[in-house]
This record gives C-alpha cells, structure tokens and sequence, in this order.
C-alpha cells in the first residue's frame, strides 16, 4: 500500500467501489475484499458499488456481492445501465429508442418508461453499450437511425472488461463502429468517468464528495472521474492498471493499494491523520 506524491489524508464517511477488477474478477471476489468490506461497513462507512458493465440488472449484481459473502441490495448498486435509462427518461420521456445492448440494459429502459424500436426511421437515440450480441443488423440498424439524425449516446467508454485469465472486448468496440461508419462522435457517455453516474452514487450514499473516496482499478475512467468530482482518488492493482501504467501516467491516483483487502488498513490511516 503506497500513497502517491500529492495525496492527502481525508476524513472519509463513504466509499464507492467499482466492481469488476477490485471487488472480483469475473466470478471469483478478490482475496479479502468480503472481509474488507465488512469492518469497513463495522467503522460505520457507507458503501455502495458503482459500474459501467450494463450486463446484468441491479438485483443480479446484489445476487451476486451476496454468492461472494458481501451482503449487498439492488439500492446499493448504480449501474451505467440504471443511470443511463434515468437520464434518458428525465431528459426526453416521449423519445423512441434503440439500444445495441443486451436483455437487462433493455430491461433497464423501458422499466424507465421508454419505448424501444428497431425502425430507424422512427428511432430518436441510439444506446451503444457492452453487446457479446453484436452483429451487423445492429449496426445497420444504429449507423442509419444515426444518419438520419438519432441522438447517439453511450453507456460506458470501456475499452475492455477484466475477467478471470484476462480481459473481453467492452463498449468502446461498439461505440468506435458506429462512429467510424457514421463519421459521428458519440454525443454523450454516462456511465464512468462521467459526473452523471458519480451524482447517482454521491445521492444513494447522502454524502458529499469530499466525504467519499473512489476505489476503482482504472485510471481513464475511475481516478478520472474521482479527480473531477473532488472524491479522494483510490487506485488498485487488482484489475487492468499496471505498475508499470501508472508509473507513466501523468495523472495518479492519490493513494494505490494492492487490493481492496489493504483498504481497512489505509481508512485507519487516513482518519488517523485528518484526526491529528
């Protein structure tokens, strides 16, 4: 466990913790992180679990924290998918959608209220997201809902997910399809490192930013967004950041753990030193 120059010690009251790649990877949780997690909840810190994977709904997620002896209910997890489907209902109710996705993002928006479409014709936004179904109906289907004037929107920038023995292709594979054959930039990502999926969390855990710290594996998106949300930035080694990435990185991460076992250890410390 190493701080990086630059890190100060904060009072913390709540954590948001990424999910693939620091609490588990793929179906096995990273030693130690039930055990982390539950002295930190016995210190009173609120916890809730923030990802960009739309693959599975919220009450999956908590299904599957619980397998790994992490208690865990759907409010406490925020999804890109959720939030996604939130923005999407609040900003434009009536609009007519199509989403290059899976059943549970699909799920997710129309348990929001809105109506999805496959006839680019009548489509008014496109959802690109992490799709193991992709296929050139859909991008047909997205490259002319797109040309005709579809709003283009993402879930999450991802360029891959990590899983056990490695990493899969993730959302940034759909998001570049479509903007290489519509010569269009995605309008708008919402999940990470997006402030639209950092306030969802800030809210379920009713606590301000400089209260709360970001423990993610990832520095385009978690310690990013950590940085330009004013959270404490928490990077670790257990998912797609290297050592050797971070130390090229121009912008680290104010803290760097091993793994999500070494986090109780560094809450001690920093409430240690916002105490003296």
């Amino acid at each position: 466990m190493s701080p990086v120059p630059g890190g100060d010690a904060h009072p913390l009251e709540g954590y948001l913790l990424d999910l693939d790649g620091t609490v588990y990877r793929g179906d096995r949780a990273v030693p130690g992180a039930a055990g982390a997690i539950a002295a930190l909840r016995a210190r009173g810190r609120r916890i809730a679990f923030l990802t960009n994977k739309p693959l599975h709904s919220r009450e999956a997620y908590a299904e599957k924290l619980a397998e790994l002896d992490i208690p865990a209910s759907a409010a406490d997890i925020v999804t890109s998918a959720a939030v996604l489907a939130q923005h999407l209902a609040s900003g434009t109710p009536e609009a007519r959608v199509f989403a290059i996705g899976e059943p549970p993002l699909l799920a997710e928006l129309e348990r929001a209220g809105l109506v999805l479409s496959d006839d680019p014709r009548e489509v008014d936004v496109v959802v690109a997201a992490f799709d193991r179904t992709f296929d050139y109906r859909k991008l047909d289907i997205g490259f002319q809902a797109i040309k005709r004037g579809a709003r283009f929107v993402a879930t999450n920038p991802d360029r891959s997910c990590p899983v056990d023995g490695g990493e899969i292709p993730d959302a940034a594979g759909v998001i570049a399809a479509l903007e290489a054959t519509t010569g269009r930039s995605v309008d708008e990502v919402v999940g990470k490192p997006s402030l639209l999926i950092v306030g969802a969390a800030l809210e379920r855990l009713g606590l301000p930013a400089d209260r709360c710290a970001i423990v993610g594996d990832r520095l385009e998106t978690d310690m990013a967004m950590g940085r330009a949300a004013g959270l404490t930035t928490i990077l670790t080694l257990t998912g797609v950041t290297t050592r050797e990435a971070l130390a090229a990185s121009r912008d680290g991460p104010a803290f760097v753990i091993d793994s999500l076992a070494d986090l109780p250890a560094l809450d001690v410390r920093l409430a240690q030193g916002a105490a003296a």
